[in-house]
């Protein structure tokens, strides 16, 4: 189905959410239509977020807001939806869509596999009526579904459409970039020269793709990394974990800015503890670039500024190679908490693979070169 019937007939003209490699038709053709107009269109950080702004919305102006998201982000949205939406709180109509990854008998990857199991559970423990959208699905099942739910709108409830691959096209092909010249993959490789057996916990999406690829071309062990390839935002609060508890480590935490900014508040509990063994790097290409390369907060904000703010020690901003190593150089020797923002380009090689090892061997390969 085209992306722009698909739109039409919801009916709905404001739509936040957070980026999916499921809803890329949406999500571009948002991007074209809106931009990041705030009136109509809003990237936001989390998923819960996006129901917040979605409640002011439909308080301001009685209408109903669409809220999109990975499944992934289920988990974000439950505590505003039981405690703000539903039914027996405000009563807060909401449209959701949300991309598919984990389908149960459909290869994924293994951060996918149990969210996908559980993602229509979850719905119908939330009490959202759902419509599954496949390839072959037609306007009229949409139609027929939104006047099945009429009444259940109007009362405050909220449904879903579940989309699988493919159920949405887009004929225009979108494309994001910046002014940035350095590449991640480039950035990578000089952070594992420097770190040099150092344990790196690296961020959800390309960045551990590529770190992973960077120790098979070197023909290093991977036991130097914990790929954190699900829970996006959680890779600076991993690292905290490990760093308190291993305090005569150096600890390398390899964040992006979707991650960073999405679960900001790590920033603060990382700045109170302040472990003085913590790296905490943030490559900053102002994009979802994992999911399609659709902008984030963080062209409009100051990484920097919030880390001083939060109470590390050592922070700084960098945007080419000179100054990306003399800094990595300086944290590798210095013994305070420290954050570096690197300034990245937006692209990663097209024949970029996943990580050839179990998520189970990373694990325990990581916890054995930590002993």
């Amino acid at each position: 189905m085209k992306v722009e019937e698909f739109v039409k007939i919801i009916g709905a003209d404001f739509f936040t959410g957070v980026p999916d490699s499921r809803l890329k038709a949406l999500c571009n053709y948002l991007y074209d239509t809106y931009g990041t107009d705030s009136k109509y269109h809003i990237i936001a950080a989390n998923e819960g977020n996006c129901v917040g702004i979605a409640a002011g919305y439909h308080l301001a102006t009685e209408k109903i807001p669409v809220v999109y998201l990975q499944n992934s982000g289920e988990g974000n949205i439950i505590n505003p939806v039981a405690s703000l939406l539903h039914k027996k709180v405000y009563a807060i109509p909401v449209i959701f869509v949300i991309g598919w990854r984990g389908e149960p008998g459909i290869h994924d990857e293994p951060q996918h596999i149990f969210q996908g199991e559980i993602t229509l559970k979850l719905l119908e423990d939330m009490e959202i009526d759902y419509l599954i959208l496949d390839k072959d699905s037609t306007a009229d099942d949409i139609i027929v579904f939104i006047e099945k739910n009429k009444e259940n709108l109007s009362q405050g409830g909220s449904i879903a459409f579940v989309v699988k691959e493919k159920a949405l096209q887009y004929d225009t092909s979108t494309k994001y970039k910046n002014n940035y010249q350095m590449l991640r993959e480039d950035i990578l490789k000089e952070i594992v020269k420097v770190s040099d057996g150092d344990p790196i916990i690296s961020t959800t999406g390309k960045t551990s793709r590529e770190l992973f690829e960077i120790r098979e071309a070197l023909g290093q062990s991977h036991e130097h990394d914990f790929l954190t390839v699900g829970s996006m935002g959680h890779s600076s609060s991993i690292a905290l974990g490990v760093a308190l508890n291993k305090p005569d480590k150096k600890i390398w935490c390899v964040d992006g800015d979707g991650g960073a900014i999405m679960h900001l508040g790590a920033m603060a509990t990382i700045g109170s503890c302040a472990p003085e063994n913590l790296v905490h790097i943030v490559i900053n290409n102002e994009a979802h670039e994992s999911v399609g390369g659709q902008p984030t907060a963080a062209g409009k904000i100051d990484l920097c500024e919030i880390a001083e703010g939060c109470g590390y020690h050592d922070v700084v901003c960098v945007n080419d190679h000179v100054s990306l190593i003399e800094e990595l150089k300086k944290a590798k020797e210095g013994n305070r908490l420290k954050f570096i923002e690197i300034k990245s380009a937006i692209g990663s090689r097209t024949d970029l693979g996943r990580p050839t090892t179990t998520t189970m061997e990373n694990k325990e390969a990581f916890m054995l070169h930590l002993r």
